[in-house]
C-alpha cells in the first residue's frame, strides 16, 4: 500500500508543474470539443390496446353569475304579507349592498295609509338606525308633512328604493335598482296606497324609468297601479333653499288631490 503524499511534498509539485506551464487537468485520452453527439433515441411507448380506458380529466363546471334581480322578483313574489316582505329582504344575499351596510332601513310610519312615500336610499343615519328619513333630511320632511295636516304617525308611509347604504353615500347603479325594484313593487302592492310620492332622481328613476327631477316635479303620473307625483327630496332643499317654494307648490298638489278623492 502506497503511503499517503504529505502536504509540503504535493505543494512543492504542483508548483512545479505551474512553473512548467501546467495549468489544467486533462484526461489520459485526447477529446474532441467539434464531435456532434447524436441526440439519445426516445423509448417507444406501448400502443394502448382498443379496450383500454381512456380517463379524461374531470373539470368543474365555473359558476355562472347570480341572477340577482330574479331571485328577487322569486323572493318577493313568495311575500304573502308585509312582515314576510321585511323577512324576504332580510334573508336576500345576492345584493351586494347588504354586506356593507350595518342595518336594514325598511319602513317608517303608518302601514295602510294613503299617502306613501318613496325615497332614495339610506343615508348614514338611517343606516345606523334601522329608519328611513331621519336626521335633518328627516326633520325637514316632518315639517313639510305637517304643512299639510300629515305625519307619518297617522296618514304617511314612507320608504326607500334601496334597503341598504351603498358607500359613501355613493349612487345607486342601475344594477341595484333593477334588483330591488321587485321588493318596491311588491312592498307598494301590499300597502296600498293611493298616491305614490317620489321624492328625488333615484326614485323616479327606479318607478317611472327616468331622471330629472326639476323638470318632473310637480307633474302627476301613473305608475305601480297608484297616482304618482314626484318632488324634490328634503336633501336636496337642505342644499338648495331656494327649491323650497316649488316644494311648497307640490305639498299643495298633494293636499288638494287627497281632498278631492
Amino acid at each position: 500500500m502506497e503511503s499517503a503524499m504529505d502536504y509540503h511534498t504535493a505543494k512543492a509539485l504542483l508548483e512545479w508543474q505551474v512553473e512548467f506551464g501546467v495549468d489544467e487537468a486533462i484526461c489520459d485520452a485526447p477529446v474532441n470539443r467539434f464531435e456532434v453527439k447524436p441526440e439519445p433515441k426516445k423509448p417507444v411507448l406501448p400502443v394502448a390496446s382498443e379496450t383500454a380506458t381512456v380517463l379524461t380529466p374531470i373539470r368543474a363546471n365555473p359558476p355562472g353569475e347570480v341572477d340577482g334581480a330574479a331571485l328577487a322578483r322569486e323572493a318577493a313574489a313568495g311575500a304573502g304579507d308585509i312582515e314576510a316582505l321585511k323577512a324576504a329582504l332580510g334573508a336576500f344575499e345576492a345584493c351586494e349592498l347588504k354586506r356593507g351596510a350595518r342595518n336594514l332601513v325598511f319602513a317608517d310610519g303608518t302601514f295602510g295609509a294613503r299617502v306613501m312615500i318613496v325615497g332614495e336610499a339610506p343615508g348614514r343615519e338611517e343606516d345606523q338606525i334601522g329608519t328611513p328619513f331621519v336626521g335633518e333630511a328627516g326633520t325637514l320632511l316632518d315639517k313639510m308633512l305637517s304643512a299639510i295636516d300629515l305625519n307619518r304617525a297617522e296618514n304617511v308611509y314612507i320608504t326607500n328604493v334601496l334597503p341598504w347604504r351603498p358607500p359613501q353615500n355613493r349612487e345607486p347603479t342601475p344594477a341595484e335598482l333593477g334588483m330591488m325594484l321587485p321588493f318596491l313593487e311588491r312592498h307598494v302592492a301590499l300597502a296600498k296606497p293611493e298616491i305614490l310620492v317620489l321624492m328625488g332622481n333615484i326614485a323616479c328613476q327606479a318607478v317611472l324609468g327616468k331622471r330629472g327631477i326639476t323638470r318632473m316635479r310637480g307633474e302627476w303620473g301613473d305608475a305601480m297601479g297608484v297616482k304618482v307625483l314626484p318632488m324634490f327630496h328634503p336633501a336636496y332643499l337642505l342644499r338648495s333653499p331656494e327649491k323650497k317654494r316649488d316644494a311648497w307648490a307640490d305639498l299643495l298638489a298633494l293636499k288638494a288631490r287627497l281632498k278631492s278623492e
